[in-house]
């Protein structure tokens, strides 16, 4: 694209301020405070009963949603990703890519910019403008936003959309990567679903957080030692490093 909403960001001022680290942990207390991450025992949709279960559907108020979106822009920013627009995979990306474009407006280090987003409907619309598509023009570097990446198929789906309409698929942004392996106990793949899609399409795959986050929380936060044990051996036999 020609025009100056290209976004990359490399002051040296702004990341000596930042602290990425904070940030993460920060997001898992918060997630932990909404009920969005619980530890317990869990079947999760691989059939795998997991110590940890993260919901982002439970991110469900104005205030919750601002927050959530805060950190997303947050992600990005300090990932130095350049990009033009946000995109969000229908149903769960929409809400997501909305509010993170709103953060991002207001976020210092975009000095006011107004980021462009569009989403994609399940069915194409028969009457008014009709399509998939809803919001901005799909144009120059777009970042996917989505909350977790488990099989891929959302990322697959969007980066087919975001090609066709002639743009190029940036990075996918996501709350939580748990950093965790696919298949028979017997035949686990060598990568997690997160490292599967940046190899196949190319592209940086950027968390809010991750496992090692977690971990840390259980290793610091005496609260919540009870569960260190648990989540530990989980990652041993599932994780990737």
């Amino acid at each position: 694209m020609s025009d100056n909403r290209g976004f990359g960001f490399e002051s040296s001022n702004y990341y000596a301020m930042a602290d990425p680290h904070n940030s993460r942990t920060d997001f898992v207390r918060f997630s932990l405070d909404q009920g969005v991450l619980r530890f317990g025992q869990f079947k999760v949709k691989s059939g795998r009963i997991s110590p940890y279960f993260f919901n982002a559907g439970l991110f469900d108020s104005g205030v919750s949603v601002g927050k959530l979106a805060g950190f997303y822009a947050q992600a990005l920013v300090q990932s130095g990703i350049e990009f033009d627009m946000l995109f969000g995979p229908a149903y769960k990306g929409i809400p997501l890519a909305t509010a993170t474009a709103v953060a991002l407006s207001s976020h210092p280090v975009m000095a006011h910019r107004d980021i462009p987003f569009a989403f994609n409907r399940k069915e194409a619309k028969d009457h008014g403008e009709g399509g998939v598509l809803v919001g901005a023009p799909l144009r120059g570097r777009v970042v996917i936003i989505d909350d977790v990446i488990t099989a891929g198929t959302s990322v697959r789906e969007s980066v087919q959309i975001i090609r066709a309409a002639g743009a190029q698929p940036a990075a996918v942004l996501i709350a939580l990567d748990r950093m965790e392996r696919a298949g028979a106990d017997d035949s686990l793949s060598p990568h997690s679903a997160v490292q599967d899609v940046a190899n196949t399409y190319g592209i940086p795959v950027v968390s809010i957080a991750s496992l090692s986050d977690i971990m840390t929380l259980l290793e610091n936060d005496p609260q919540f030692t009870e569960h260190r044990e648990a989540v530990a051996a989980y990652r041993d036999k599932y994780g990737v490093a």
